[in-house]
């Protein structure tokens, strides 16, 4: 492991911040997160289109909440959902929003309240007011985050493409962060409804190109209905570099099958999720590990990523 190594994570939802940031923050390296802002739905999306901040404040919450060295407590309060949905901390940034204007100041002032360390960055993808969109193999334009992460369409038709509209510009201090990063990780996290909105962003893909980093993308552990059916390792790979119009150098993904019992119990709670993800291909650029932890619900080890992770700088 380099000391003092800068890596870039990029994601959203509940996989990046819960798979990545809670190891790799015990390490002596400087994380820039860059994060998923075009939530439609649940408190974040609601408030986003309430209070027309531009930009969703969800991800960059979980982002906080994984970096945070405040005390439990406080944790605690602004993680706190009320009667009628809403994040105390998603909240708390939109006020700040529509107090002084600023996005920034919004992010900066959560940072400040948990305490997260003034060498990590949170760093919205963009500060531009978008949605995604999908279009499916019959044509059908699905419009925002929330109705592709949650079908009420036919959720058996493949997305065949997604895009931005309007079209959204990179935020400046995020391409800085990619421009002098060592490391790059993409993902874990839906394909479609996060990951997309963030690798669609202009001049993204182009930071990539430029970038010296490492790019490493973490693979999903299950396949997602509506979203990423019957997908194996390689077919998130094709449409990730598709989208960056570029090579990752590295992906990580799990070989290990949980007991019948355990994917019965975790599929109750999350009906959308498949199989397991399967590799099905030689690429040396691909590393396979052990990735899940030993009992509960099925999910990514942040120790086992963070040790990888590390191997790479």
């Amino acid at each position: 492991m380099k000391k003092n190594s800068k890596i870039v994570c990029l994601g959203g939802g509940n996989g990046m911040p819960h798979a990545v940031l809670p190891s790799l923050k015990k390490y002596p390296v400087k994380i820039s997160v860059i994060s998923a802002t075009l939530d439609t739905g649940s408190s974040a999306g609601r408030l986003r289109q309430g209070f027309k901040t531009g930009i969703s404040f969800g991800d960059i919450r979980r982002a906080a909440l994984a970096l945070s060295e405040a005390d439990v407590k406080t944790k605690s309060e602004f993680a706190y959902r009320d009667w009628d949905g809403h994040v105390m901390a998603n909240v708390f940034c939109t006020a700040i929003m529509a107090a002084t204007g600023s996005q920034e100041a919004a992010v900066q002032g959560l940072k400040t309240k948990l305490k997260v360390p003034e060498k990590h960055e949170i760093l919205p993808v963009t500060l531009d007011d978008a949605n995604i969109c999908a279009v499916l193999e019959n044509g059908q334009t699905i419009v925002g985050e929330t109705n592709i992460d949650v079908p009420k369409h036919n959720g058996n038709l493949k997305i065949k493409e997604v895009y931005l509209e309007p079209k959204a510009k990179a935020y400046s201090k995020a391409l800085k962060a990619i421009e002098e990063a060592d490391v790059i990780t993409i993902g874990p996290g839906d394909l479609y409804s996060s990951l997309a909105q963030i690798l669609l962003v202009e001049g993204i893909p182009q930071a990539f190109k430029k970038s010296k980093a490492k790019k490493v993308y973490i693979c999903n552990l299950m396949q997602k209905h509506g979203e990423t059916d019957h997908f194996m390792v390689q077919d998130f790979v094709a449409q990730i570099e598709k989208l960056l119009g570029s090579h990752l150098d590295f992906v990580i993904y799990n070989k290990t099958k949980p007991d019948t019992q355990r994917m019965v119990s975790h599929k109750k709670e999350h009906p959308e999720l498949l199989d397991m993800v399967e590799n099905r291909t030689s690429d040396q650029r691909f590393i396979e590990a052990d990735l899940i932890t030993s009992s509960g619900p099925i999910a990514h080890d942040p120790d086992k990523l963070a040790k990888i992770i590390l191997s790479l700088t």
